[in-house]
C-alpha cells in the first residue's frame, strides 16, 4: 500500500474537502449496544466510559438515539500519512481563528473533521483559503 504524504505545504494546500451529505450526531452507548449501530456508523471509538459512536442523524433518529449537537462530516480526500506532523494542527488553528469548534478523526487513508452543522458554509470556506490558486 502506497505510503501517504507527509510534507505540510502539499498536504495543506491538496486537501480537497469534501463535505458530506447527511448530518452527523455523536453519541455514546454501552458496548453491547455497538454492534447493532456498526453497520451505520461512520466511526466507533471505545472509551472507558463507553463507545462514542459517530453516526448520520437519520441513523440515530431510526435508533431512537438523540444528541444536542448536529455536525457536518468533511473528509480531506488528500492521502495524509498518519505521520504527518502539523497538519491538524494548523487547520485547527484556522478554524479556531474562526470561532469554528473541530471533531477530527483520522482514518489510514484520510483525516475527516466534524464541524457544527450550521456553520458547515463557513467551515469549507476556511479550509478553501489553504488550496492552491
Amino acid at each position: 500500500m502506497p505510503a501517504g504524504e507527509t510534507d505540510l505545504d502539499h498536504l495543506l494546500r491538496a486537501m480537497r474537502p469534501e463535505q458530506l451529505a447527511s448530518p452527523f450526531v455523536f453519541i455514546t452507548v454501552e458496548p453491547e449496544q455497538a454492534p447493532a449501530l456498526w453497520q451505520d456508523a461512520f466511526a466507533l471509538i471505545r472509551e472507558a466510559e463507553g463507545v462514542t459512536v459517530v453516526l448520520p442523524l437519520e441513523a440515530a433518529e431510526r435508533a431512537g438515539l438523540t444528541s444536542e449537537t448536529v455536525w457536518a462530516g468533511i473528509t480531506l480526500t488528500v492521502h495524509s500519512s498518519l505521520n504527518a506532523v502539523g497538519f491538524l494542527a494548523a487547520i485547527s488553528a484556522r478554524l479556531a481563528a474562526a470561532g469554528l469548534s473541530l471533531n477530527p478523526l483520522a482514518g489510514f487513508y484520510h483525516d475527516h473533521l466534524f464541524v457544527p452543522w450550521d456553520r458547515r458554509d463557513e467551515a469549507m470556506a476556511v479550509l478553501a483559503t489553504f488550496s492552491d490558486p
